[in-house]
């Protein structure tokens, strides 16, 4: 008999956690980002429709199973489901996890995954998303990844058919909007094919959500990656920018300049100065500033570009006219998943305290410092 099983690809944006996850692309279509090295070693395919439809299949026999456990007042049987969990394969218990937990957290939201899933031919994700729409009358958002290199090759007239088939959203790493930048981390794209892209995307009325990647042009083209960003949303104005800070990791050609010399990190502070211009030089746009990452430093720097700019700015600003040591300590606990905001600092305990204390003192180097706080962050995705 064959196992009732659907592909999962590694990632997904930390807004699409209660998603339903369905393959249809595997790898990235570039993979030669100087950052990343997320799918090195994956050679990128483009599923088929009927393989696609094949999967969603294989999710409706889950969700069948997973339905016999829904009361009649649309509460669950956690007790039946985990029995259920049970039956199977690693793989199939696997799959009847991620579909039952979907539904039983309202069962509404798709991703379509990997990296550049608009990469299929519109004419195939057409099909696809009118089949999982049908499969699942239910579903209020799918969304999507997409490369702006590839966005910028679809006309507006293309996302508004595939607005119409369903899809809602596409998150799009453009990561700065410099193009010095840009080019130094190998990201295949100019600024005007970011424009372009997100300008179609909206026109053909589909929300578009930006990734900006504080630091990750090093020390010396800081300024640049802010306010060719700044420059770049005030030109498209997407529907969110997500906070994603950088963090140069083993592995990369950008960790190679780093250890070479070639590229100098960015301290934490510079790369709060760079979410700050971006902030001020937003124009009159209601883009939504969204900090949902545990690499960023201060999450809670998030709302409306237009109604909030204030307060985002006071946020940082007050955490800056901190002396140098709360700021370290604060950033030694959060690089160390200890805390979220600064506020919370003053619930670790003494000695935890002076451990950092200690830390500090022993790191007289300010580069140093920066260099450890990048080694505490390369342990997240």
């Amino acid at each position: 008999m064959n196992e009732r099983t659907f592909r999962i690809g590694p990632i997904r944006p930390p807004s699409e956690a209660l998603s339903l996850l369905l393959q249809v692309t595997n790898g990235c279509t570039w993979n030669k980002c100087r950052f990343c090295q997320l799918y090195r070693h994956t050679k990128f395919k483009a599923y088929s429709a009927d393989s696609i439809k094949a999967d969603i299949d294989n999710m409706v026999y889950h969700a069948e199973r997973a339905g016999k456990y829904r009361r009649p007042d649309g509460t669950w049987d956690i007790n039946g489901l985990n029995r259920e969990l049970m039956i199977g394969t690693d793989e199939e218990r696997q799959c009847f996890y991620m579909v039952a937990n979907w539904l039983v957290n309202g069962g509404e939201n798709v991703f379509l995954q990997d990296g550049n899933t608009t990469a299929l031919s519109s004419g195939r994700l057409t099909d696809v998303l009118i089949y999982l729409r049908q499969a699942f009358p239910q579903i209020k958002r799918i969304t999507s990844y997409g490369r702006a290199e590839n966005l910028s090759r679809v006309s507006a007239d293309e996302f508004a058919e595939l607005k119409e088939a369903g899809l809602d959203r596409i998150h799009s790493g453009f990561e700065s909007g410099s193009d010095a930048v840009l080019q130094r981390i190998n990201k295949g794209v100019t600024s005007q094919q970011e424009i372009t892209a997100g300008r179609n995307i909206k026109a053909g009325g589909i929300e578009l959500s930006v990734y900006f990647m504080p630091g990750v042009g090093g020390r010396d083209l800081s300024r640049d990656n802010a306010e060719g960003m700044a420059n770049v949303i005030n030109e498209v104005n997407p529907d969110f920018i997500r906070i994603r800070t950088s963090v140069i990791k083993p592995g990369t050609e950008l960790y190679e300049d780093f250890v070479s010399g070639a590229f100098e990190l960015c301290s934490d502070d510079e790369k709060l100065s760079e979410i700050r211009t971006v902030i001020e030089k937003a124009h009159d746009i209601d883009t939504k500033l969204v900090s949902d990452h545990i690499v960023n430093l201060l999450q809670g720097v998030k709302g409306s570009l237009r109604n909030d700019r204030q307060k985002m700015l006071d946020y940082i600003d007050g955490y800056m006219a901190q002396p140098e040591e709360d700021r370290k300590i604060y950033q030694a606990l959060r690089r160390m998943g200890r805390i979220v905001s600064p506020g919370e600092v003053s619930r670790i305990s003494s000695s935890e305290l002076d451990n950092v204390r200690r830390m500090i003192s022993e790191t007289d180097d300010p580069y140093e410092w920066e260099i450890r706080m990048n080694e505490l962050m390369c342990r997240y995705i």
